[in-house]
């Protein structure tokens, strides 16, 4: 596995999986009332933050693009 996520990328991943994960926790919005919705959501945030710490993401090398600098 080759990184082909950039700084700026990674940091974005984190700040919204983040946000993915604990909204639902917190109920901010009651949007997430609904409990497959607030799965999706805590999914789609994890995913997003392990992502982000490996440094790669296989549908960037699907459609192969990169925002590594390397």
């Amino acid at each position: 596995m080759t990184a082909n996520i950039g700084t700026t990328d990674r940091l974005a991943r984190l700040l919204i999986g983040g946000v993915m994960i604990l909204a639902p926790l917190l109920n901010l919005p009651a949007l997430w009332s609904s409990a497959p919705l607030a799965f999706g959501s805590m999914l789609i945030g994890a995913i997003l933050v392990a992502t982000a710490g490996l440094r790669f993401c296989p549908l960037y090398r699907i459609v192969g693009v990169s925002t590594c600098k390397v």
